[in-house]
């Protein structure tokens, strides 16, 4: 598939989607806000902590990318280079994002905007977080299109071919082996492209839509019934993305600069084939703190909820 949407200017799919994400997300929180007849802070308020929140994100998602999946030793070395969107002469944008990264860069910059105007922050994010998902749909359909971020190789029926991905030689045994699975056609010594999972598009359905139809539907109205504290949303789409994210995971090829940060399997030799669920990638070490933060979350400003509430019944006495 080509990237770019037309031959003549740098303008790739993979940034279009973007803006389609961040239009979704910011269509839905606004309509929430006016739905629900949010006043506590004037409009342009509240629109500029979504703005704050993207920037975070594209920030955090760029260094968390360098710090943990990158040569960190270069761009400490050439720390001038880490925002500087050109490569030998040609335009590359920022090359390098990382979604928990950007998680946490959103979550810092809405703070500090929110502490600076004195909002109710996690109130705010709950009505961020519940479009979200829909939007990351968009962006990992541009992951998709650009061929990126593939996942391991499979025999399933569906399995894809992506051009970017590394061939493999037909000198090893397993190669042969899943080429003749699938009746691919080889002589020996080739190097052939085998098909891979589209892990793109498993999460684009389970992290994406799956999400945003649990949040949407089922937890929202669960908030309102049980009059859960601010937060409580954003611990549920927390611990949901963790969760998605870390069992698709599996189909979803850790890159070849850093493989298994834990390898308990048997078997842990070939980061192209799944092995075992006990060899677990740097991007699953990340969904466990994920869960874990939004359990964390869910139980702090719930007690701190329900501690108000007594207290508050005590003065009334």
């Amino acid at each position: 598939m080509d990237p770019y949407v037309v031959s003549f200017l740098p303008i790739r799919w993979y940034a279009v989607m973007y803006i389609v994400a961040f239009a979704i997300a910011y269509g839905l929180y606004l309509y929430q806000l006016k739905k629900d007849r949010v006043r506590d802070v004037d409009e342009e308020t509240s629109q500029m902590l979504f703005i704050w929140g993207v920037v975070g994100l594209l920030i955090g998602a760029h260094l968390f990318s360098i710090l943990f999946y990158s040569d960190t030793g270069y761009y400490l070395t050439h720390p001038w280079l880490i925002f500087w969107p050109f490569r030998d002469g040609r335009f590359v944008g920022l090359p390098g994002m990382s979604y928990h990264g950007g998680v946490v860069g959103a979550l810092v910059a809405g703070f500090i905007y929110a502490r600076h105007k004195r909002m109710d922050f996690l109130k705010y994010v709950d009505y961020i977080v519940s479009g979200i998902p829909l939007g990351y749909t968009f962006g990992r359909l541009g992951n998709f299109i650009n061929g990126e971020l593939y996942g391991r190789v499979t025999t399933k029926p569906w399995g894809m071919v992506f051009p970017q991905a590394p061939g493999f030689s037909t000198t090893q045994e397993w190669v042969r082996s899943v080429a003749d699975e699938i009746g691919m056609q080889y002589t020996a010594g080739d190097i052939i492209n085998l098909p891979r999972h589209p892990s793109q598009l498993y999460e684009a359905f389970f992290e994406g839509i799956v999400l945003f139809l649990i949040i949407w539907f089922i937890c929202r109205p669960l908030i309102r019934k049980h009059s859960l504290a601010s937060g409580s949303n954003l611990a549920f789409y927390l611990f949901g993305y963790g969760f998605f994210r870390f069992f698709i995971e599996y189909c979803r090829q850790p890159d070849a600069n850093i493989g298994y940060v834990i390898r308990l399997g048997r078997e842990s030799d070939n980061i192209a084939l799944f092995q075992s669920f006990l060899n677990i990638s740097k991007g699953q070490v990340f969904c466990i703190l994920m869960m874990i933060a939004a359990l964390v979350l869910f139980f702090i400003v719930n007690r701190r909820r329900k501690e108000n509430v007594t207290n508050g019944k005590r003065k009334n006495r």
